[in-house]
């Protein structure tokens, strides 16, 4: 395989898992190790497609060929003409079908699936990983972000004098 081809799928699978995982609300520690595990799972769904496309693409061979024997066997059985013309066609088709499947096509149409499950899977348990460093309350794991409307969050009055909330805002005449 292209190299360009053998690393550039699993870097972009890898930045869409960890930019997908950024854009649901993931902190960015998860996020960047979604990515990395994405990456990952892409470049092993690679691999795998390349090593079982040579045997499915048997196995689609063999497969169609049956079904073009048993169409084909179907319609001298049949006494209406047009349901025998059909399945004549159809078994002519399954035979140009099977004689087109190559080992190549076969890793293509099989990585076209394996890819994107495989990071998004890989990337599901990398922000599951992710959460133990956050549980730990490491910088760049934990959200950060500060409530602008918390009491203590600013140098606001409400900040500087601590408030109470239950009768804020009250006045002795509605007591």
């Amino acid at each position: 395989m292209r190299p360009l081809l053998k690393y550039g799928i699993p870097a972009a699978a890898g930045l869409a898992t960890g930019g997908y995982a950024l854009s649901q609300g993931e902190d960015p520690g998860s996020a960047a190790i979604a990515g990395l595990t994405g990456a990952a799972g892409a470049y092993g769904g690679l691999r795998l497609a390349g090593k079982y496309s040579p045997s499915l693409a048997q196995d689609s061979k063999r497969l169609l060929g049956k079904t073009e024997d048993k169409l084909s066997r179907a319609s001298y059985n049949t006494e209406n003409d047009r349901i025998s013309d059909a399945l004549l066609g159809l078994s002519g088709a399954a035979g140009n079908v099977a004689d087109r499947i190559t080992p190549r096509g076969m890793g293509k149409v099989t990585a076209a699936g394996l890819v994107p499950g495989a990071s998004a899977l890989a990337g599901l348990g990398g922000i599951a990983l992710g959460a133990i460093p956050s549980s730990m309350g490491i910088p760049g794991f934990a959200d950060q972000r500060i409530d602008p409307e918390s009491y203590g969050s600013s140098n606001s009055p409400g900040a500087r004098y601590k408030q109470t909330t239950g009768t804020a805002g009250i006045s002795n005449y509605q007591r």
